[in-house]
């Protein structure tokens, strides 16, 4: 009967202990994205409006220099320990352009020397034809260089729930910090038991088909998402030019030149005639690509960031939406609100834009009646 007791008290320990020592669910929580849309409007960066509403469960506890290609996040805990790592997106700074548009891609594992002393190894997939953006990856280098050793603070503290925000630029970062953290759990390098959820909001597209593959793998069980007005033109980009390079090994292309021997001549002479007419304008257009939006970015870069080293390409600018999509659909309803309006490009990538649909999904969700916060 003791033991029997005995038992039955264990196990209530540990189903609360369980429910104590994790704080953040899996799956999409609208509420929960609301609350972290007000903490990333309070970096102060190009979407910046004071008027917003201030987050209602976190407290900003720590706020980094600016650092990199004029990156900078903060760090915000709740009550109930759980930690937000906030980046910022986009400033009004030419570097934090040239970010952007340093749109080359780099395999994603390597090593980059970033600046004088700051050697970057990294691996944000196993894949060895995964890739990534080359601007973005630099950001995340340097924000990672001062987050990681907050992290290892947090555990000491006990805190092991770590959401990851971005919107817009900062998006972007947030989705290469997450596969950039959860390797280092992989190596060792940061404790297995923390748990990380990641809202990358708005957000660009920061790598290729096997990069998303790699990372929608890391992050199955609904634990990364990537939240999009569908009337917003920034999770459209970058540019993306495919080429019949871009495929899996095992495909039809391969096998052109030999299928097109079997033809006679004539056939043969019009059909490679077709086939270069396609396949070649992409290709042509990957070379420009890494010129204008590599190298020459990259010139540039080198005079602003001392000692950093451009690294090779990867030959390819195919770029692919990252994570478990959320859409915020755009209806008639909201195009009243923010109409498409040709000298208004922000408009829909504004947070009052993001606010206003997810007011909808909370409806829908909830059935919150609760008016929206425009």
């Amino acid at each position: 009967m003791n033991f029997t007791r005995l038992t039955v008290i264990a196990c209530l320990a540990c189903v609360f202990q369980i429910s104590n020592g994790q704080k953040l669910k899996p799956g999409f929580d609208a509420q929960e994205y609301f609350e972290l849309l007000k903490v990333s409007s309070m970096q102060g960066d190009s979407l910046y409006n004071p008027n917003l509403p201030y987050p209602e469960k976190f407290k900003r506890v720590y706020r980094s220099s600016v650092m990199g290609l004029d990156n900078r996040w903060e760090l915000w805990i709740s009550p109930d320990s759980v930690a937000v790592v906030s980046i910022r997106g986009t400033t009004m700074n030419q570097l934090s352009w040239m970010e952007n548009f340093y749109a080359a891609m780099v395999p994603a594992k390597g090593m980059i020397t970033m600046a004088d002393n700051f050697n970057f190894d990294y691996e944000l997939s196993p894949d060895k034809d995964a890739a990534v953006h080359l601007g973005w990856l630099i950001g995340t280098a340097f924000l990672a260089r001062d987050i990681v050793p907050k992290i290892d603070s947090l555990k000491a503290r006990g805190i092991r729930d770590i959401i990851i925000m971005g919107h817009s630029q900062g998006g972007a970062i947030a989705t290469l910090l997450t596969s950039y953290l959860q390797q280092l759990k992989t190596l060792n390098k940061l404790d297995s038991d923390i748990q990380f959820k990641t809202y990358a909001s708005a957000a660009p597209k920061a790598g290729n088909l096997y990069y998303a593959y790699s990372f929608e793998a890391i992050s199955k069980g609904d634990w990364a998402f990537n939240v999009v007005n569908s009337a917003d033109w920034v999770p459209e980009g970058p540019l993306s030019v495919q080429t019949t390079a871009d495929f899996n090994n095992a495909n039809p292309f391969q096998l052109s030149d030999e299928l097109l021997k079997k033809q006679s001549f004539f056939k043969r002479m019009i059909l490679s005639c077709i086939y270069r007419k396609v396949e070649n304008p992409p290709k042509k257009a990957n070379k420009r690509y890494q010129k204008y939006f590599g190298k020459m970015v990259g010139k540039n870069l080198e005079k602003k960031l001392p000692g950093y080293v451009q690294p090779a390409f990867y030959n390819s600018s195919n770029y692919t939406r990252v994570g478990h999509q959320i859409v915020l659909y755009a209806t008639a309803d909201y195009f009243k609100l923010f109409p498409n309006d040709p000298k208004m490009i922000w408009n829909h990538h504004r947070y009052e834009a993001y606010y206003y649909l997810l007011n909808g999904t909370i409806v829908l969700l909830n059935g919150n009646t609760e008016k929206s916060p425009m």
